[in-house]
């Protein structure tokens, strides 16, 4: 990974970039295409909603982008960096390093408090405990939770284990935070406080946002949404976003 660590800057501001994305699952009569040649730029700064109805693609396509997943065919380009190319344990050092992620079954530790959650990226890098210790605590200060840093997710509304979760996603300062339906768990009063979050994270911090949602009023608060059929990208249109 020390090849993206020394990559300057793409000149145009593209972070994320596939040309003629395919992803095929399977074999013989049983194989599924669920990418068919998608071609796509995101630049770093942008607020993007993926959607689509079920088996439209856009899960794979959230996959793909956050390197969980490898296309059959194409090319994949994070900052300029082959990511097709890469082994499983690269793609794991490219998460770990420039990405967060968002779930929309939060994935909290159970018995741990909210603080311990958040440290476990930092954990896992080997920060020193008092560095992971001021980090975990900015975050959570960032989503509104810094009185709650000593309970567990038992003792926290799905709206405030969400916000541990984007604290989680945003304590190692990423490039690119990726949501997979962030607010499907919560109700609309709820939901609408995370999309809020996720707004001004982008345009307070600069951070990319990439969101996959089902949810037509949660993808209006993008500034772009592109929308996947059958494995193609249908329209990719800009919006005015909230």
């Amino acid at each position: 990974m020390q090849t993206l660590q020394g990559t300057p800057p793409v000149e145009d501001g593209t972070l994320i970039e596939f040309k003629q994305i395919g992803k095929r699952y399977g074999t013989g009569e049983a194989s599924f295409e669920a990418l068919k040649g998608v071609d796509l730029q995101i630049r770093q700064g942008e607020f993007v909603a993926i959607m689509g109805p079920s088996g439209s693609g856009k899960s794979t396509m959230m996959n793909i982008i956050g390197a969980l997943d490898s296309p059959s065919r194409g090319e994949y380009l994070f900052k300029g960096l082959h990511v097709e190319k890469l082994t499983r344990d690269e793609r794991a050092l490219l998460r770990r390093r420039y990405m967060g992620f968002v779930f929309q079954g939060f994935n909290l530790l159970a018995r741990t408090t909210a603080l311990e959650n958040v440290e476990l990226p930092l954990l896992y890098r080997g920060v020193p405990a008092a560095e992971r210790h001021r980090l975990a605590r900015a975050a959570l200060d960032r989503v509104g939770l810094a009185a709650w840093e000593h309970h567990t997710p038992a003792e926290l509304s799905g709206g405030q284990q969400q916000r541990v979760a984007i604290a989680r996603a945003l304590v190692t300062k990423p490039l690119l935070l990726l949501a997979d339906e962030p607010t499907g768990s919560l109700d609309s009063q709820r939901s609408v406080e995370i999309m809020q979050l996720l707004t001004d994270l982008n345009r307070e911090e600069a951070i990319t946002v990439v969101l996959v949602t089902h949810e037509p009023d949660m993808a209006v608060y993008a500034r772009r949404c592109v929308r996947c059929v059958d494995g193609r990208i249908d329209s990719d249109t800009l919006q005015q976003g909230r």
